[in-house]
């Protein structure tokens, strides 16, 4: 099976803002007058969007809250976000990133982003770090009804590229994925896609029990190897 596009996470991938989204959940949780508890962004939250994330959250401190509801919250959450990210200098976008990108460029691989993260933020992010020219499709997940690790995002992405690249002539099992925690990655292989986990978050021991093959960085990443890898485990 020949590789013919790579599908990036975007939270944990592209930008290190991991903790950022833990920091805002958290007040969000205050400012609802509940309490935030230990660990529990990487238990419910991690690789899923906000709006699956707050209903989780929400539901286990007893609060049933309405789709509207839901969407008010999401949108404090997404304007502290724009603010917090216009407090800095640099956006923490991670080593090596955009060298894997001109390379895969650079080889005529169309690239896309499939994320739990409103599509406004990853445009946010993307246009700001010029990176957006890299990638032919984004699926937010504000843009699908059901969040990783259900498959649809994924799967989207494909339909997408296929409208914009027709003779690309693209099915799941020609896809890498690229991600960093357990929700993205069974959406990825449940879409039928390959995945290459980055221990950006999770160590590398626990990533290999589940990715096809995992990386500590994306600077480690050989393309020609990639590209073997992922025609061997196709076979």
């Amino acid at each position: 099976m020949m590789l013919k596009a790579v599908l990036f996470d975007f939270n944990g991938v592209i930008i290190n803002d991991e903790a950022l989204h833990e920091q805002l959940l958290e007040q969000l949780l205050i400012e609802e007058n509940l309490r935030p508890q230990r660990a529990e962004f990487q238990e419910v939250c991690l690789g899923r969007s906000d709006r699956a994330c707050l209903r989780d959250l929400l539901e286990r401190r007893g609060r049933v809250v309405t789709d509207a509801y839901l969407d008010t919250l999401i949108r404090r959450k997404a304007q502290a976000y724009r603010q917090a990210l216009d407090g800095l200098a640099t956006l923490p976008i991670y080593p090596g990133l955009e060298d894997f990108l001109f390379k895969l460029q650079g080889q005529g691989v169309p690239m896309g982003v499939v994320s739990g993260a409103l599509r406004s933020e990853i445009e946010l992010v993307l246009t700001r770090s010029q990176l957006a020219k890299y990638f032919t499709v984004m699926v937010g997940g504000d843009e699908i009804s059901a969040s990783k690790p259900d498959p649809e995002g994924y799967l989207l992405a494909v339909d997408r590229l296929n409208a914009a690249l027709p003779d690309l002539q693209l099915q799941p099992q020609n896809c890498l994925a690229i991600e960093d925690t357990y929700p993205g990655i069974r959406a990825a292989k449940g879409a039928g896609m390959q995945v290459l986990g980055v221990a950006n978050t999770h160590p590398f021991q626990m990533m290999h029990r589940t990715a096809n093959w995992v990386v500590d960085y994306l600077t480690e990443v050989d393309l020609e190897h990639v590209r073997r890898v992922f025609s061997a485990n196709a076979a």
